[in-house]
């Protein structure tokens, strides 16, 4: 991998962890089209740092708070405080359990046979259709504080189909995000906090897939360069999209969704490139 590859797959994790276009289409196509050798299994863990160290630096005052909130001694009486701690952070755990469990059982057999241009266009499109719908239909008026267990276990499920590559973590869950009722920006917030344990799982069953990390001879510097690249554009990708969303709509990236999703068809239907 060279210093020019590093650097862009680098910016691509950042960019599409974070933003509803999926990370893993654009991690498939960008070599699939550059004809770029696969990086290998070291790769995606240092880039999954990455995005960790990333939505753990923009988001560690709600953890610190939840978590605080969580422990606080309530020996004689329950304050409102631990009760909304306690409460978010089983709300958070009810949502990541589906995504966990087909995670476990179902990662190998994606990563076999749906890492597939064909399947990231259909995705793509489908996702982008299910989007559209949610901006369409939403009504806009839900809170954090208002999330009920089933609005998280729909979520949930939501983000276990993320799997599939052209899905989108993001995407989808804050597609029925807004099918539920909250706001944009309510729904990107909690999309990112209930990311964040399964980022760090997927990061962890990755370390786990690998005896060691076996960096090739005069690679570490480009993996740096990786790791350094996802984890500033993954920062500011995230500031930037929840600001974005406190006055805009979605509908920039359905259209690239589907714009992108037609190209994929045209240039496999072209013969130009054999998927």
């Amino acid at each position: 991998m060279t210093f020019t590859q590093a650097i862009i797959l680098g910016a691509i994790q950042g960019v599409t962890e974070f933003l509803p276009i999926s990370s893993s289409a654009h991690l498939i196509l960008v070599p699939w089209l550059l004809n770029w050798p696969d990086q290998g299994l070291t790769f995606d863990v240092v880039v999954h740092a990455a995005t960790l160290v990333a939505i753990l630096s923009f988001f560690w005052r709600d953890w610190l708070k939840i978590i605080k909130e969580t422990l606080q001694p309530s020996l004689k009486f329950k304050t409102q405080a631990s009760l909304t701690g306690r409460r978010m952070l089983l709300l958070i755990s009810i949502g990541t359990i589906p995504a966990a469990i087909s995670g476990f059982w179902l990662q190998e057999l994606v990563s076999t046979n749906l890492r597939h241009p064909v399947v990231v266009s259909i995705m793509l499109f489908a996702v982008a259709l299910l989007l559209w719908l949610a901006e369409k239909k939403a009504s806009l008026n839900k809170s954090l504080e208002n999330l009920s267990v089933l609005d998280v276990l729909l979520i949930g499920i939501a983000q276990a189909v993320a799997l599939v590559p052209g899905t989108s973590r993001s995407g989808i869950t804050i597609t029925f995000g807004l099918f539920r009722g909250m706001t944009r920006e309510v729904s990107a917030r909690f999309s990112f906090l209930l990311a964040t344990p399964i980022i760090l799982g997927a990061f962890l069953y990755k370390i786990y897939g690998i005896k060691s990390l076996d960096i090739p001879d005069g690679q570490a510097m480009a993996m740096a360069v990786s790791f350094s690249t996802a984890l500033i554009v993954g920062y500011l990708t995230i500031k930037y999209f929840i600001r974005f969303l406190k006055e805009k709509t979605l509908y920039v990236f359905i259209y690239y969704r589907i714009l992108l999703s037609v190209v994929i068809l045209l240039v496999i239907y072209s013969g130009e490139f054999q998927p």
